[in-house]
Order: structure tokens, then C-alpha cells, then sequence
């Protein structure tokens, strides 16, 4: 292909192409393939579609008078002002801003200061009295003074071409992310085309083998940077989305004057929760007293990974959390209210991953195990893998790997104990090693003196 491939594309072709995706599955530029808009294979110019910068209020999807409100309620707090500090603050076009500028100068909402030029640019203004008296009025309505919104519609757009289904993750990328962890070839094989299907994962098995850190680590292996918009608008209502706890961005950029700036370039986000996880936080959150939304976990955590950790566990009943899932993990959409009455749909376009270690049939029917086509086990590991979990946590914290006092660890107490090898077995053990040097001050040291206090001290019954 062209290295101008991307601008050969037009929107209406990606339209055609999502549309085409919709019905039939399979990543965007399969899709545009299948159309005979691109050659086949993968194009990894489809994650970065840049959002454009509207030029005229009809082109960034919002109302006049929803511009104005937010602009006066941003210089209710800039007071005195240059039309430049407006822009930076509401992340619109000059000759948006512009525009509203003049139609509040006109009003007699805000006047001119003075001028340090001959330039349009370097105008001062001061907002007047009853500019802030109007301003007041409108922060009783609502207390959002941020960017400008984006349209649903806008927002659906670009998750759509973001989604997680259009990500390619190789051999090579899932063998570099869990190089630092001890995992089977088998378990490997498995996870690698789950992840690269953006579809949801399973992953279950005995408690202390690494779900959670295998869960963690596929964040690492999801390619591409994405656009997360501050705000979204839908009606007269705004919910906020940019969450900078959840959405990392990108250092560095340098965006040029054809980019809209209510969109924030990040990483693609990672959402975790666990026991905590209730029905409420997978709804619109409404401030009575700010008067605006913020989205919920899973919004959040579109075009990334959302980690539902000891799934069973939480203070509902499973199947409340399974009857919410159900429908979003099939049709990849879900439904939000507002306090009208009001619903809409968003996109659920995320790579969802289940750790649970409870018995998956134990917890879950079959219809909600039917819409998850990745189920993994993690299982207890062998001893031959447990020795290198070992060696490897002895290396990482400067003790000496000793084979003499491994073989005597497994001999005397899991062996004749009957104690199943765990994963987390080692950080622990070593750990005790060094807490017990620290308080008699010395070097810490794997002796068979060492690793039986170790165990007395971690084990309940030996």
C-alpha cells in the first residue's frame, strides 16, 4: 500500500466498512478489504484517525446557545480575558469562538479591556455585571465549566473505529509481555488469540497462581494509542469521560491546527475492580449539587480492558452482575438513563476479562459461559515451574537461589504435607526471609533454617 493510504480513504468508505462489520464481525480493515477500498492485511493506520477540528459550530455538533452558556460560565472565572484563553479552555475553533465572542460583546455580557496590538488576538475583555449575574444563573443549571462536548454520534464513531476487535497482536508480543511471569507454552497459545479477538476471557483456577497478574499483563500488549473525548453531550445533559486515574495520555504529542482538542489522545485504558464492583457503578453517575454526569466503569473502559478481579465475590448476587452483562457481552452495546427517563445506547467495546476462583459452573450458567469464548484455566503449577518462580523472586531481591534447600523445602514439607505447589508461595516465603534479616540485621540467606521459619510462620498447620 501507499504511504498515503490513509488519506485515500474516505470517511464514507469507513462508515460503509463499520456498517459491513456490524453485520458480519471481523477487524475494520477486513472489512474495507472485503469492500475493495484497501488491499488485504492489516493496516494499522485505522487506529489513529485523528479527529477533525470543526471550523464552524455546525461542524462540532452543537448548539449555539449550548457554546455560549459554557463559554459564559468560563469567563465568570477568567474575568478579565483574551479570545486565546477562551479557546484553551473550551478547546474549540477561533472562528467558533469568535463567533460567540462578537454575539456576547453584542449583548453587553462582556466589554473590551484594552488592547496590546493591532491585532484581533491580542484584545482584552472583562466580563461586566450583568454578564456575571448571567453566568451565576447558569452554574445553578449546571456546574460543568470544562471542554466543550462531543456528540454522541461522534463518540460512537470513533469507538467503532478504535474497537478492540481491530487491534493484531502477534506471537512475538504476547511471548515479550509475560516474559517477566512463568507461564506454560500451552497456557500461552491460549491467551494469545483470545486477546488479539477483543472478545471476552474467562480466566479461572486455584487462588495464588497469577490471575490477576496475567490479567494485569494483557494490558501491556494492547497496541495503539486512542482518542478519549473530555465530555460527551447527550441532549442538554453532559457527562464527563476523561477520567486522568483511568486514561493516561500520551506524552509528548504535538497536535497540529487540524485536530480537535476535546478529544485526548491516551493509552488504551485499563479498568480494574474486584470485590467492591456494585450494579450502580455500571450506571451514569449524577451529581446532584454539579448538576452533570460521569460515566460509568465500562464506558471507561471502551477500545481497552476492563478487569472484573474475584468475580463471585462481590456483596450482590452473582447472577444480578451476570443478567447486567449478558446482553452488552453478545450485541457489544449497552443502555444508559438519565434522571429524565431517557435512554441511549453506547458502544461496549471492550476486552473484558473475568478472574474468578470459583468454579466457573459453580457461579455461572451456561448461557452467560456461551458468550464468553475464552475460558483459561490457570492451574497450580509444576514443580519444575515453581523452582523458576522461585529462582526468579530470589534474584529479584538479592538472595542467593540455593538447589541443596529447594529439594528440602519440597521433600519435607510439600511433599509429605501434601501441600500443592502455588505461585505466590515463593514471593511469600522469600519474603519472610527478609523481613526476619531486617529485624536481626543481618544479610537475608535461603537456609533450611530460614525456609522452615518461613513456613511455620506462613502456614497455618504444617
Amino acid at each position: 500500500m501507499t504511504s498515503n493510504i490513509e488519506a485515500e480513504i474516505t470517511p464514507e468508505q469507513i462508515q460503509q466498512a463499520l456498517q459491513r462489520q456490524r453485520l458480519h464481525g471481523g477487524r475494520l480493515d477486513a472489512n474495507l478489504a472485503a469492500l475493495g477500498f484497501v488491499s488485504e492485511g492489516p493496516h494499522d493506520f485505522l487506529q489513529h484517525r485523528r479527529p477533525k477540528l470543526p471550523r464552524t459550530i455546525e461542524e462540532s455538533g452543537l448548539d449555539v446557545a449550548f457554546i455560549t452558556d459554557l463559554v459564559m460560565k468560563h469567563l465568570l472565572f477568567l474575568r478579565e480575558f483574551k479570545v486565546q484563553d477562551v479557546i484553551e479552555r473550551v478547546k474549540l475553533s477561533l472562528p467558533i469562538v469568535n463567533q460567540v465572542i462578537d454575539a456576547i460583546r453584542r449583548e453587553k455580557l462582556i466589554e473590551i479591556k484594552g488592547s496590546e496590538g493591532l491585532s484581533s488576538s491580542t484584545v482584552r475583555y472583562a466580563i461586566t455585571e450583568e454578564g456575571k449575574n448571567r453566568a451565576i444563573t447558569l452554574l445553578e443549571i449546571s456546574r460543568y465549566v470544562g471542554p466543550a462536548p462531543v456528540t454522541l454520534e461522534a463518540y460512537r464513531h470513533m469507538v467503532e473505529v478504535q474497537s478492540v476487535r481491530n487491534i493484531h497482536v502477534g506471537v512475538a508480543n504476547v511471548q515479550q509481555a509475560f516474559s517477566h511471569l512463568v507461564v506454560n507454552d500451552d497456557t500461552l497459545k491460549r491467551l494469545g488469540p483470545a486477546i488479539s479477538s477483543g472478545r471476552a476471557i474467562f480466566v479461572y483456577g486455584p487462588p495464588g497462581n497469577g490471575k490477576t497478574t496475567i490479567a494485569e499483563t494483557i494490558s501491556k500488549i494492547l497496541p495503539d494509542d486512542i482518542y478519549i473525548p473530555y465530555a460527551i453531550l447527550v441532549g442538554d445533559d453532559v457527562i464527563t469521560m476523561y477520567d486522568p486515574v483511568t486514561h493516561i495520555p500520551v506524552e509528548n504529542v504535538s497536535f497540529d491546527d487540524k485536530i480537535d482538542t476535546r478529544w485526548v489522545m491516551t493509552r488504551r485504558p485499563v479498568v480494574m475492580t474486584g470485590g467492591e464492583l456494585t450494579l450502580r457503578m455500571l450506571d451514569l453517575e449524577f451529581n446532584p449539587i454539579s448538576k452533570f454526569y460521569e460515566a460509568p466503569l465500562q464506558m471507561k473502559a471502551n477500545n481497552g480492558l476492563f478487569i472484573i478481579d474475584d468475580f463471585g465475590r462481590q456483596q450482590i448476587d452473582p447472577h444480578h452482575l451476570l443478567n447486567r452483562w449478558i446482553v452488552p457481552l453478545e450485541r457489544r452495546n449497552d443502555f444508559l438513563s438519565l434522571q429524565s427517563g431517557m435512554k441511549f445506547e453506547i458502544p461496549f467495546d471492550q476486552l473484558s476479562v473475568f478472574a474468578t476462583n470459583i468454579e466457573p459452573k459453580k457461579l455461572v450458567d451456561e448461557a452467560f459461559l456461551r458468550r464468553i469464548p475464552y475460558k483459561i484455566k490457570i492451574d497450580h503449577p509444576t514443580e519444575h515451574e515453581y523452582k523458576e518462580v522461585f529462582r526468579r523472586v530470589c534474584a529479584s531481591n538479592h538472595v542467593e537461589f540455593r538447589e541443596d534447600v529447594f529439594e528440602f523445602l519440597v521433600e519435607n514439607f510439600y511433599h509429605r504435607l501434601g501441600v500443592k505447589f502455588n505461585a505466590c508461595h515463593p514471593r511469600d516465603i522469600v519474603d519472610n526471609f527478609l523481613d526476619n534479616a531486617r529485624y536481626l540485621e543481618s544479610k537475608p540467606a535461603m537456609t533450611r533454617e530460614s525456609v522452615t521459619t518461613a513456613w511455620e510462620n506462613y502456614f497455618v498447620d504444617i
